[in-house]
């Protein structure tokens, strides 16, 4: 995969950079969003991690300018302003996924591989296989092996967002943002009781299990 990384903070993209490119990646950098756009124009990239703060032309005003000019390549922003009000804005700019500074190297990782899947998959994609666990996304129906499975609508969406990123570890901030739509940490145990709800829905009269949590790290749903 080929991202193009838009950071003023040498240090901070160099860090970047030598982890995304040993989790497999080619990484192209600019040091500010007119270079950034220079890039972009010239060159095709899955994913563009764009900081939101940075001289010359802010990564808010780089992205507008590249979907008028119907640029549609993912975008992550990077920031430190992290208020709801922040993030809104990054978002209706054109971004598809934004993310807080401090954050941790992983779960970048994991946002941009999961926003490159979610552009080859397409938006078209109405039928979900993992193993032998299937997901109809019109019918609203679920099966594991042939057999139908009842989700609740919150169970419902929290097993398509896995599944959808079937074989990736994903935090609990992805699944309280993607899922719950909070930009913000409740300070409540809710993910874990849908996990366990749904963990033994999909899971339980199966020999091999899906739904694995992984320590330190969130959750993942193996095939």
């Amino acid at each position: 995969m080929r991202l193009l990384i838009v950071e003023d903070d040498v240090e901070a993209a160099d860090a970047m950079v030598k982890g995304l490119v040993e989790a497999g990646h080619d990484c192209l950098t600019s040091p500010d969003g007119e270079a950034g756009l220079a890039a972009a124009r010239a060159h095709r990239f899955d994913v563009l991690v764009v900081d939101r703060m940075m001289p010359r032309v802010d990564g808010v005003t780089m992205v507008e300018r590249l979907r008028a000019e119907g640029d549609q390549t993912p975008v992550l922003f990077l920031s430190a302003l992290g208020e709801i009000t922040d993030r809104v804005a990054g978002l209706k700019a054109g971004g598809d996924d934004y993310l807080v500074k401090p954050y941790a190297l992983a779960e970048l990782i994991a946002r941009v591989e999961a926003l490159a899947r979610r552009r080859e998959t397409g938006s078209v994609q109405t039928l979900l296989r993992v193993g032998d666990l299937e997901m109809d996304l019109i019918g609203r129906e679920v099966r594991r092996a042939g057999r139908d499975i009842d989700l609740q609508p919150r169970e419902f969406q929290l097993l398509e967002f896995l599944m959808r990123n079937a074989g990736q570890s994903v935090t609990r901030t992805m699944l309280l943002e993607k899922v719950w739509e909070y930009h913000f940490d409740p300070q409540t145990n809710v993910i874990d009781v849908h996990i366990s709800r749904l963990r033994s829905k999909i899971d339980k009269g199966f020999d091999r299990p899906m739904l694995q949590t992984v320590r330190g790290a969130g959750y993942r749903l193996e095939a």
